[in-house]
């Protein structure tokens, strides 16, 4: 079994900065693949940002060149650089993690970590 936990999330005006931290524990050698999601209230939950172990990266597009993920170099802790953040930002924020990036909505989640984004 695989845990991640999620920290790092809170309000932020809009136009600033926060940083998002996954930890996973337990099996987790064929996690190659981490990303980050969210789910705004009434919506369905979008990948935000994925990356391999290979350091292979994949961003949504509304948040390209605002967004920036990262892991540590034993590949159990997965970042996200939130800056020029914008109200539309907000949402639940939920780390995810899988063998492959194509397969992480299927893999396994974190509990998610709320992030506000005030105007």
């Amino acid at each position: 079994q695989v845990q991640l936990v999620e920290s790092g999330g809170g309000l932020v005006q809009a136009g600033g900065s926060l940083r998002l931290s996954c930890v996973a524990s337990g099996s987790t050698a064929r996690l190659n693949a981490m990303g980050w999601f969210r789910q705004a209230p009434d919506k369905p939950r979008e990948m935000v940002a994925a990356i391999s172990s290979s350091g292979r990266t994949d961003y949504a597009e509304s948040v390209k060149g605002r967004f920036s993920i990262s892991r540590d170099n034993a590949k159990t802790t997965v970042y996200l650089q939130m800056n020029a953040v914008k109200p539309e930002d907000t949402a639940v924020y939920y780390c995810a993690s899988a063998s492959m990036m194509a397969t992480l909505r299927s893999g396994y989640w974190g509990q998610g970590t709320q992030v506000t984004v005030s105007s």
